[in-house]
């Protein structure tokens, strides 16, 4: 049975929030270049957590993208075995349609 895969928009909204939450630490972090001690070793440390957390949802959204890719490579290869006669023709279709659409630019 395949692992479910999260909404893409669920995703990408996490790591678009993981994302702002690394520069904002960053530019605190730069702002603050006064810190010592601990207050630098924290806040170092919420920067590399938030980072690390960054970078896991970036791996984890390639994992998704990949996964779907797979997927709809594995459902057209399918179609097109069981089809070929319309695939052809639907290849035919579509360059023929975008030869009239490329030759018009010009």
């Amino acid at each position: 049975m395949m692992e479910k895969i999260p909404t893409q928009t669920g995703t990408r909204d996490q790591l678009m929030n993981d994302l702002k939450s690394v520069i904002s630490d960053a530019e605190s972090w730069l702002r603050n270049s006064s810190l010592t001690g601990e207050d630098l070793r924290a806040a170092k440390e919420k920067f590399e957590r938030t980072l690390t957390s960054a970078k896991d949802n970036v791996m984890y959204y390639q994992g998704a993208v990949v996964e779907k890719t797979k997927v709809a490579a594995k459902a057209t290869d399918e179609y097109v075995h069981e089809n070929p006669w319309r695939a052809i023709a639907i290849g035919a279709t579509v360059g023929l349609l975008l030869g009239v659409v490329i030759s018009r630019r010009d």
